[in-house]
């Protein structure tokens, strides 16, 4: 099914990146949406690929993901529980390079191996909603991003209702709600991934999400 992601939902993501360019300025009224490709999708301690024939500014997002329990269709915001199944820890690697020489998300972000998800999905049932926890990554056990899924700019119900007002989200579906500040290329100087970089997404109550950049 469909991997639909939100970009720029946490403000101290905004502001570390609105660097890059007038595209990322740090005030947008609207969510900001792609896609990745849900055949490639990796899980715990597979290898990312860093393409590093081509790519040179490998990065990690580490996200809440959010997977859809039933075919929803202009469902409202009061209602968005009962479409959710579970969530999971989701790391969006994206090569900024090739992003950036694009000017657009989907190829930068959809590499091969470019999406990681597990360690499984914790069920609705057992986590309050909306979700409120602590999310974070280490990059060889350096903490790069520390945040809170409170902290979101645009919310998983409002999401929910926003994307269904004219687009079916078919159950299996996954939106991963944004990274929050601390990813590689806002960082002075740019710490970018490298080969044999072992990459720990954590968020908690959901579990550990563990990759080895090859």
């Amino acid at each position: 099914q469909d991997v639909l992601c939100l970009g720029l939902n946490f403000y101290d993501h905004q502001k570390e990146i609105s660097k890059l360019g007038s595209e990322y300025r740090s005030e947008r009224g609207n969510a900001v949406y792609f896609s990745k490709r849900a055949n490639f999708i990796i899980g715990p301690d597979e290898y990312i690929d860093g393409h590093f024939d081509f790519v040179e500014k490998l990065d990690y997002e580490v996200e809440l993901a959010v997977v859809i329990k039933k075919d929803a269709y202009k469902v409202k915001k009061e209602d968005a529980f009962d479409y959710v199944l579970g969530y999971s820890v989701f790391n969006d690697i994206t090569a900024r390079d090739v992003q950036l020489a694009h000017t657009q998300y989907h190829f930068g972000k959809s590499l091969d191996s470019f999406c990681a998800m597990g360690p499984w999905i914790v069920t609705a049932d057992e986590l309050p909603f909306e979700p409120e926890l602590e999310i974070s990554c280490f990059v060889n056990g350096e903490r790069r991003q520390h945040s809170n899924t409170n902290l979101m700019i645009f919310g998983i119900a409002e999401v929910i209702e926003e994307l269904s007002r004219g687009m079916m989200l078919k159950a299996g579906s996954i939106i991963s709600m944004g990274t929050p500040g601390g990813v590689a290329i806002g960082m002075n100087p740019p710490k970018f991934l490298r080969s044999g970089d072992e990459v720990v997404c954590e968020i908690e109550k959901i579990g550990v999400l563990r990759n080895i950049v090859k």
